[in-house]
């Protein structure tokens, strides 16, 4: 029996100021497969992430939106959350960077670096646009290499000759916030002493803290002094104020590994000082899932501020790849850098999940969504192997045999004791991390069942011999229960479906060592749908007409042609007070289905949020595909009286624009909206 463990695991925390896409999804995806292993070998785990929500790209952001910062993050924390439940994540807890526990626990650690004299302070030489009132980034800098002279580059490296440098260095340096030119300005910032921990850190990489190769590739660092790493940032600066020096911030690179202290405190009730005792508990094992784009910042920075703390270090640190699209990076123009809600409205979320599994091993190789191989695998092994099983044993069953199981037919022993013997190896797969290999184990049992199904042809056996037939169906469904009990991790949604099919409990790992002899099984529900090719081809292509297109020159006021006529005369006037009588809501549209006997009506399922689920009847039939509704977040009236209708009752109204017909054009809201908040 293997001993209980105790995990605190995190995926790293996607930055404020965007919405999530299917490159984000690859790592929480990834972590949340073996939390869920974890979880279904009765171990216990906290899994906390949240939003990283400081620094000048969420400030800039959040004044383009005409927003406060605290506004904005607030909007896009929500927004998160319902990308990453359409995927199934399944976090303990989803908490933000900007919280009191994190200020807290950040003034904390600074404070002790600085008394261990961990901390240093000199003057360094930034750009400020002097248009914006604001000191740069070095990715908000622009201007001509140094190295290779190659226009247009990035103030810190030169995407052409791969050549690092300082801001300082780039020749015709411009602000790529408003295009002036900078200003060259001295201000004194606090580093942390990285050298001060050399040895130490060194020691780290030697325990199996990372996999090798990402070692090797960290100790070139050490090939001199560690650089001093600057923690500051100056006003005006969205995050924390460093305690006792004015206008002076953290680094949000700084306080955002702090926030994974920060949620777990949030989430199990404990005080900054508390949660500090909890991390260092000796049988808690802590994972970091990261991208190898940060691996810098939780190999070397982090583990510095940890053992300048006296707190310990992670025991692991997991490393993916980057994700590209049909052989190439994801791209706007060729509408393959797709949001996480984008791809829910069109595709399967639970086939992504399955297909980055049949891709994921423990190393850091960038990986393909190719849409030819995803279509080809998520039909031939997940719809045409592992569902296949129970979707033509569980009907015939119920049709033929009054849906009891009995006792497994003899030549089906072998290969159950097979199925259920590779437990442990399927297990040695997932904690490795390498869902490739456990995808190709599982679909391998899979073909021997399906076989075992074609040699035994129940479907001809019950004719002369009808509990022979049983016997086959029996041990077929108790193969598909098996598998069904290794893919939950992947795929929970799938899981949870079969369960109910086999009038089954929720599975655990140790389920696999029990039988489904003599049990009743509950009516068959179809349990996934094919890949649709032309669904993905309808999305790419949508995808690309939603990216911003250049504005159009201003006309000019000579040539400013008429205002078109509006079509509707001007309504009469209400009062302010009528007016805020109508209430006004977001929602997300769940399903949306022809009503038959109308030639313009179509039933709408809302979710609202808050409000709970409603009908909508509306009359868009002729403008609109039922199908490209469903994921669609829509306007409608959510205090309008019900309408009885002699094909249901409406409970609201979808607003539109137009004069009907054809003709009708859906309102929307900006895409990082939740349902159930009202419009103002």
């Amino acid at each position: 029996m293997q001993s209980k463990r105790n995990l605190l695991v995190t995926s790293a925390l996607p930055y404020a100021n965007g919405d999530i896409h299917i490159g984000h999804l690859v790592e929480y995806i990834q972590t949340d497969i073996w939390v869920r292993f974890q979880r279904l070998r009765g171990h216990k785990v906290t899994y906390v992430c949240g939003d990283d929500a400081h620094g000048t790209p969420v400030m800039l952001r959040a004044r383009q939106e005409k927003l406060a910062p605290e506004q904005f993050i607030a909007r896009m924390n929500d927004a998160h959350r319902a990308d990453f439940a359409l995927f199934d994540i399944g976090f303990s807890h989803y908490y933000t960077t900007h919280s009191p526990e994190n200020q807290e626990l950040c003034g904390d650690i600074f404070t002790r670096l600085q008394s261990g004299g961990h901390i240093a302070t000199r003057d360094v030489e930034q750009y400020f646009d002097p248009v914006e009132g604001i000191f740069l980034p070095d990715r908000f800098i622009r201007g001509t290499c140094p190295n290779c002279k190659s226009p247009d580059q990035y103030g810190d490296s030169c995407e052409v000759c791969g050549k690092h440098y300082s801001p300082t260095e780039l020749l015709d340096p411009r602000s790529a916030v408003s295009g002036s030119k900078p200003e060259r300005r001295n201000s004194r910032h606090f580093f942390l002493k990285l050298n001060n921990f050399r040895d130490r850190l060194l020691e780290l990489l030697k325990s199996g803290f990372v996999d090798e190769a990402i070692a090797n590739k960290l100790r070139e660092w050490f090939s001199d002094d560690l650089k001093d790493w600057d923690i500051s940032r100056d006003a005006p600066f969205f995050g924390f104020e460093i305690p006792g020096h004015k206008d002076k911030y953290f680094y949000n690179w700084l306080d955002a590994p702090v926030g994974y202290l920060a949620a777990l405190a949030n989430f199990s009730k404990l005080s900054p000082a508390a949660v500090q005792d909890l991390w260092q508990d000796s049988d808690l094992e802590i994972y970091h899932f990261i991208g190898k784009d940060i691996v810098y910042f939780h190999a070397l920075f982090w583990p510095a501020m940890l053992l300048g703390t006296g707190l310990r270090t992670p025991s692991r640190l997991c490393v993916h790849g980057h994700l590209t699209v049909n052989g190439e990076k994801m791209s706007k123009s060729r509408g393959t850098f797709i949001s996480a809600r984008h791809f829910a409205q069109y595709l399967d979320a639970q086939h992504l999940r399955y297909y980055f599994a049949t891709r994921l091993t423990p190393g850091a190789a960038d990986m393909d969504l190719n849409f030819e191989d995803f279509t080809a695998r998520v039909n031939s092994e997940l719809v045409g192997k592992l569902a296949n099983l129970i979707s033509r044993c569980a009907p015939m069953l119920i049709r033929l045999l009054d849906g009891h199981t009995g006792m497994p037919v003899v030549d089906a022993l072998p290969m159950l004791a097979d199925i259920r013997q590779a437990q442990e190896k399927i297990a040695a797969h997932y904690e490795s991390r390498d869902y490739a290999a456990a995808t190709r184990h599982i679909c391998q049992l899979a073909d021997r069942a399906n076989k075992f199904v074609e040699d035994q042809a129940p479907w001809t056996l019950v004719k002369s011999d009808a509990e022979a037939a049983r016997g086959v169906l029996t041990a077929a469904l108790d193969a598909g229960r098996m598998l069904t009990v290794y893919l939950k991790p992947i795929l929970p949604q799938f899981a949870q479906q079969v369960e109910k099919c086999l009038n089954l409990p929720p599975q655990k790992w140790e389920s696999v060592e029990e039988s489904m002899e003599s049990h009743k099984i509950n009516p068959f529900e179809h349990l996934t749908q094919r890949v649709d090719e032309k669904r993905i081809l309808t999305m790419i292509e949508e995808n690309k007409n939603q990216q911003p297109t250049a504005p159009a020159p201003a006309p000019s006021a000579v040539s400013a042609p008429a205002p078109a006529p509006v079509g509707e005369p001007l309504a009469p006037t209400c009062t302010i007070e009528q007016f805020a009588a109508i209430d006004l809501r977001v929602a997300r549209v769940i399903s949306a289905v022809d009503v038959v006997g109308t030639d313009k009506m179509l039933q709408l399922e809302l979710d609202a949020g808050p409000l709970g689920k409603r009908t909508v009847f509306a009359g868009i039939k002729k403008a609109v595909k039922p199908e490209s509704l469903p994921g669609r977040l829509v306007i409608f009236c959510a205090n309008l009286a019900p309408r009885k209708m002699k094909f249901g009752t409406s409970e609201g109204m979808v607003l539109a624009a137009g004069p009907g017909g054809s003709d009708i054009f859906l309102l929307g809201v900006d895409a990082a909206a939740s349902p159930g908040q009202r419009v103002h």
